[in-house]
């Protein structure tokens, strides 16, 4: 149950929930006091006028993180624009892209930002690094017209989708980027829808342009695209000539392709960053098919112990082996008895609305499935779970939904 608390000192922020089309925050359960993250002292509650601006940066809460903030947006500026395009690659769009892009006959606006994903649990969260003041215009009605929500991003927090933000929280108010044990972790200072809702689901939160060089998020590797009235088949391939061969160009309208060629950034902790970026495509049944290139560069078969022959990311099987070769030497052996998966390029459930299955990577191992099923406890023995956290990996038993069967990298063993 959510308790309403007095402000005053000592009091841990709470996120803010901006609604669609009314230009109003409320609040939302939060954070407590007593965390050791960096967090101001501030007031609780924020509220607005129905139908308007959602008040302004004057008089503003102070920064939640003073080391992580930028200068605060100002009152909104300029028409609100149509998210119908996301631009992005790998690594920083061709130099001048975003200049080509604007020149191209239809398009109104080009917003660059920085794109990446982490993991929560099973969750793949989205989310991008953006210009407070400028991105909000792409935002649903309500949310750009919620000065707070601005001030918060540009304050150091994050501002995250409802469903989403709920689901991941973390007891006191944070969500953590990434499953690493090494993952930095930032305050929710909003639940507040991003993207219209005609919109396929491609970013889930955002940050400001300061958190994304601390995260090491690739800034300028994406960019959304308003068009008005334009078609978007009329300008995607003048697009993709703009932005390079190399760029995913996904049409975020109501004609989304989920077959066009897609792109996918982690960001996080050290794992994260020796998984490597690559495209991929989708296929009809669920599965999806990366990149041949990296597919060859990090994805490889060896012979482990208990589990014989296992097809996973070369980052990942050294410690694998490691794991299993010390639960040899512990005599517990008889604790793993069948091995279920580790590479298999897929969405989450087979489903693209739910992001990519940290399968896609092969940095995560099924074991034991039939007594380690979604939702219970498990079967699986605890020693051997230590061994595995010992050697770097998460446990999916661990999870709110819990997955008891499931093993994934978390963290670069260092030797």
């Amino acid at each position: 149950m959510c308790e309403e608390h007095e402000s005053g000192a000592g009091v841990g922020r709470r996120p803010l929930l901006a609604m669609l089309g009314l230009g109003a925050v409320t609040t939302a359960c939060g954070s407590s006091a007593g965390d050791d993250q960096r967090r101001a002292s501030a007031p609780t509650t924020a509220g607005t006028t129905p139908g308007g601006k959602g008040g302004s940066s004057e008089g503003a809460a102070p920064a939640a993180d003073p080391d992580m903030a930028v200068d605060p947006p100002g009152e909104l500026e300029g028409a609100l624009r149509s998210s119908d395009f996301l631009v992005y690659g790998k690594g920083p769009l061709e130099k001048g892209a975003v200049e080509k892009m604007l020149d191209i006959s239809g398009v109104q606006q080009v917003e660059p930002i920085a794109l990446a994903s982490f993991y929560v649990d099973d969750a793949q969260v989205t989310y991008a690094a953006v210009d407070p003041g400028t991105f909000r215009r792409f935002t649903m009605a309500g949310t750009a017209q919620t000065q707070a929500v601005w001030d918060r991003v540009a304050g150091g927090e994050i501002a995250v989708e409802p469903k989403m933000g709920r689901k991941l929280q973390s007891k006191d108010g944070f969500i953590e980027i990434g499953n690493e044990s090494d993952s930095q972790r930032i305050h929710i200072g909003a639940y507040a829808g991003l993207l219209p809702e005609t919109v396929a689901r491609r970013i889930d939160a955002v940050v400001n342009l300061k958190w994304g060089e601390e995260l090491g998020m690739k800034l300028g590797n994406a960019a959304l695209v308003g068009l008005g009235s334009t078609s978007p088949q009329k300008v995607r391939k003048k697009l993709q000539a703009a932005a390079g061969d190399g760029a995913s160009i996904l049409i975020l309208g109501p004609d989304l392709d989920i077959n066009a060629k897609q792109t996918v950034v982690l960001s996080g902790g050290s794992a994260a960053q020796a998984i490597g970026s690559f495209s991929y495509r989708a296929n009809s049944d669920g599965t999806v098919a990366p990149d041949p290139r990296w597919v060859a560069a990090n994805i490889r078969t060896e012979t482990m112990p208990i589990i014989g022959r296992v097809t996973g990311h070369r980052v990942m099987l050294p410690q694998l082996k490691g794991a299993l070769e010390e639960i040899v030497t512990q005599g517990l052996s008889s604790k793993i008895y069948t091995y279920d998966g580790c590479y298999v390029p897929r969405f989450i459930g087979r489903d693209p609305s739910r992001g990519l299955s940290f399968h896609t990577y092969g940095t995560a191992i099924d074991l034991n499935a039939a007594d380690n099923y979604r939702g219970i406890a498990g079967a699986m023995d605890r020693q051997v779970v230590t061994i595995f956290k010992r050697w770097g990996f998460a446990w999916g038993g661990d999870w709110n939904y819990t997955d008891p069967m499931h093993f994934e990298l978390s963290k670069i063993k260092e030797n």
